[in-house]
């Protein structure tokens, strides 16, 4: 039998057959009592420096709680809840799972091609499991899921997880969580997930009860108090959260959302050096930030890349046209601008940007390798934080998205599909919780708020007409439906991945930029020098006209899509060569 289980500062860990010891950093309370169900309650010990501990004769699936003072809370470590965030935690035991392929040691980065999901939309993590034959014959080779990480209620983004440690109950057990990696790793998959670090959800988190110090007073989040990553105790309760993912459930890489948030910003290359010091020396670990600020110097330590929101922005205003709210930092100057992201990586590079009040955005990133950046057309911020969820499908003219969809492919910077894009498909993706009472008020009436700055909702009458996020109904629309071109959109990308796995990830090793200019309002020519010597090409023309270009290569392209002219490239066309190393 094959397990893998490391100790824990906090929680519940066994520590004997049926043999449990709990830890709770309460350094707030100078007593807490631990109430296992179906016991007298048992005092715990202080063992300083705000810790209690105790140990009782119970094991797997036993259920209990805290109390402090009168306030009963479940442990902010629990590995699982029954029901929810409000109700017991779970003794579990992590040798309990009997893994099958112990000897994975993951991809190379540059082999990634990301498929990010939604798994309670799929169906729980018997239902993702389900799906990754499918995926592994498209050409995917990462699925990354979105926050699982408790949250209140049984739907949610996940981005209001309240217990890091404990996978939602509404998705699945521990078990079957494990059985869904052990079965992406079968199929020579890669599972990431993505973590929320930055903040609690505001419903279910007890912290502030009884270890206030775990946020600081003096910097505030758009989501409230900012967690302080100063303390020992807090670093350590994150760090050993990423460890635990990593090595307990081999998830193959993390994505850490909106890392802007945390501060000291240092705080999280020493979190990425302990996941990388936790893991076997063979194995490949891929650690990806969400980074507003456009940091270059952050990837310069354990990090592999970081979600390049310009990428989708630039190319989202080249496809709709849309110029509001943050897509006015895009509006201007298209082309060059897609031509710097594909050269340089970010766009904003120090510039002001005038969704940030006109304050400089980013750092110089030209000296990063592409794969430094993960690009994407959409995702769940791109398509859910639209009021109406509307995808690119509905939004783009169907050429102009399959000339982006080529270039988002066979680029070198690694691509990240959203769950139903490979279907086309037309369901929205929209914004769900399950809120109740005063909380779900409060964020119905934020959300319509926060769209006051867009124009098409500038009127307060079209707001009420946002979908309500804690609605049932809501979520149901959410659910992927393939659309009426379903065959051939699958078709379309297992193509491409196909020729990004056969003739561009094996040369991405090493691949840097060599030129990218515009070539008309909304074209772009770009090259860069792969690993071997070999020269990669691509030309882009978003645009309803053609323009100019006498640059096309005189043999059989890699690939091309849309109407050919002699010295022009057609609208909605995209042609991409590879040369060989002379």
């Amino acid at each position: 039998m094959t397990v893998f289980a490391g100790d824990l500062s906090f929680g519940a860990s066994l520590v004997g057959e049926n043999r449990t010891r709990f830890r709770l950093w309460a350094p707030a309370k100078s007593m807490v009592l631990l109430e296992i169900d179906g016991r007298p309650a048992l005092p715990m010990r202080a063992a300083g420096d705000g810790w209690f501990e105790a140990e009782a004769d119970c094991g797997d699936g036993a259920r209990y709680l805290y109390r402090v003072d009168d306030l009963l809370v479940p442990d902010p470590a629990s590995r699982a809840q029954s029901p929810d965030v409000h109700g017991p935690s779970v003794v579990v035991d992590p040798r309990a799972y009997d893994w099958r392929t112990p000897d994975w040691r993951g991809r190379p980065w540059e082999e990634t091609v990301i498929y990010e999901v939604h798994a309670g939309l799929m169906g729980g993590f018997k239902g993702v499991a389900d799906r990754l034959s499918e995926l592994a014959a498209l050409g995917v080779t990462a699925v990354e899921l979105m926050p699982i990480a408790d949250f209140p209620g049984r739907r949610n983004w996940g981005y209001d997880g309240v217990l890091p440690y404990a996978p939602d109950s509404a998705y699945g057990s521990p078990g079957e969580l494990k059985a869904l990696i052990d079965r992406a790793h079968a199929l020579g998959l890669m599972v990431f997930l993505d973590v929320v670090y930055n903040h609690f959800g505001p419903d279910g988190n007890y912290l502030s009860a009884y270890a206030p110090n775990f946020f600081r007073e003096d910097i505030h989040t758009p989501w409230g108090g900012a967690i302080d990553f100063r303390s020992p105790e807090v670093s350590r309760f994150f760090i050993e959260n990423a460890v635990y993912w990593t090595q307990e459930y081999r998830f193959d890489g993390l994505r850490f959302d909106a890392v802007h948030a945390i501060a000291p910003s240092e705080w999280l290359d020493e979190m990425g050096e302990a996941v990388r010091a936790a893991a076997e020396p063979d194995r490949h670990i891929h650690l990806i930030l969400e980074n507003e600020n456009n940091s270059a110097t952050r990837l310069a330590g354990p990090f592999d890349a970081q979600w390049n929101d310009d990428f989708h922005n630039v190319l989202h205003v080249l496809l709709t046209g849309e110029t509001g709210a943050y897509y006015q930092d895009f509006a201007d100057r298209l082309a060059e601008r897609l031509a710097r992201c594909l050269a340089e990586g970010f766009i904003y590079q120090g510039e002001p940007s005038p969704n940030h009040d006109d304050e400089p955005r980013g750092e110089p990133s030209a000296h990063l390798a592409p794969t430094a950046f993960v690009a994407f057309l959409q995702n769940h911020d791109q398509v859910g934080n639209r009021a109406l969820g509307e995808r690119l499908t509905l939004l783009a003219h169907p050429d102009a998205l399959r000339a982006a969809t080529a270039l988002l492919l066979l680029s070198p910077q690694i691509p990240l599909i959203f769950m139903g894009d490979e279907a086309g498909s037309r369901s929205p993706f929209l914004f769900f919780t399950d809120f109740h009472d005063e909380l779900a008020d409060a964020v119905r009436e934020g959300r319509r708020k926060e769209f006051a700055k867009f124009p098409a909702f500038a009127d307060p009458e079209k707001r009420e007409h946002i979908p309500d996020p804690n609605a049932v109904e809501t979520y149901r629309r959410s659910q992927v439906e393939p659309g009426p071109d379903a065959y051939d959109w699958r078709a379309f990308y297992k193509a491409l991945l196909a020729l990004r796995h056969g003739e561009i990830a094996p040369r991405l090793k090493g691949a840097t930029a060599l030129q990218a200019h515009a070539i008309g309002p909304k074209a772009v020519f770009a090259a860069w020098r792969m690993g071997d010597g070999a020269t990669l090409s691509i030309a882009l023309n978003l645009d309803t006209e053609a323009v100019p270009f006498d640059g096309a290569p005189k043999t059989q392209p890699l690939f091309s899509h849309g109407e050919t002219w002699n010295d022009t490239l057609g609208p909605h066309r995209v042609i991409v060569w590879l040369d060989a190393a002379s």
